[in-house]
């Protein structure tokens, strides 16, 4: 079985439509977007930052064996440093940090008891390079190279793994919101000058689920930007 947070738009609906469309049994959360889709009824309303609200979603999906979770939900909110809205910069953290580990943390306990489990957890090459405006997204961000390795040290006797994607620009998502001049002046700074396909994302988790060596890595998708 296959959770998917903010799985109603962008890379995360991606995902939900491919492993639905490939025999996984996916649910997936919203929040702000209610998804279109015929799997409506695989779909919950969850602030994720809310442990309550996450609790009350994993509760509610029965049969839960042979977990696997990817954290895809996150926002972001831009503003120099010096001048920024406090309340928006900590919102950013408690979305993504603090809700990813809500929802792990949750499952946890049911993947230690069945003695299986893999976490993908979503980061960006935003932490790694940094980004102007971007400094609630990047450290949210790279938050999630420590949480997931000390989170597989945790449980790997357990045989449950846990990973983190670095994620480059790709075509879907909030690239589409980006002004083509600023656009042109990234693939000129990929060694592929091209943004990377959603699909490789979906390739990599597939392969971190039947990879049971790998554990505690941060992967770059990135196409070689650094």
């Amino acid at each position: 079985m296959i959770l998917i947070t903010g799985a109603s738009k962008g890379i995360g609906r991606f995902l939900f439509d491919k492993f639905t469309e490939n025999g996984f049994d996916v649910y997936g959360t919203y929040n702000s977007t209610t998804p279109e889709t015929v799997y409506v009824d695989k779909y919950s309303k969850v602030d994720v930052s809310d442990f309550e609200s996450v609790e009350k979603w994993i509760n509610s999906i029965s049969n839960k064996s042979n977990l696997i979770l990817i954290n895809c939900a996150g926002i972001n909110y831009n503003c120099f440093a010096h001048k920024v809205d406090m309340t928006k910069w900590k919102k950013v953290v408690e979305v993504n940090l603090f809700g990813t580990f809500n929802c792990i943390n949750k499952v946890l306990p049911i993947m230690r008891e069945q003695e299986y489990g893999r976490i993908i957890n979503f980061s960006s090459i935003v932490a790694q390079t940094g980004m102007l405006g971007a400094t609630a997204y990047s450290a949210s961000k790279s938050a999630m190279w420590g949480l997931s390795k000390s989170l597989a040290k945790e449980n790997g006797a357990k045989n449950i793994t846990v990973n983190n994607l670095n994620i480059g620009y790709f075509n879907i998502g909030i690239i589409r919101d980006v002004p083509n001049n600023f656009q042109l002046k990234l693939k000129e700074e990929i060694p592929s000058s091209k943004f990377g396909d959603p699909i490789e994302i979906f390739n990599t988790i597939k392969y971190l689920i039947d990879a049971n060596y790998v554990n505690g890595t941060c992967i770059d998708i990135n196409g070689g930007l650094y």
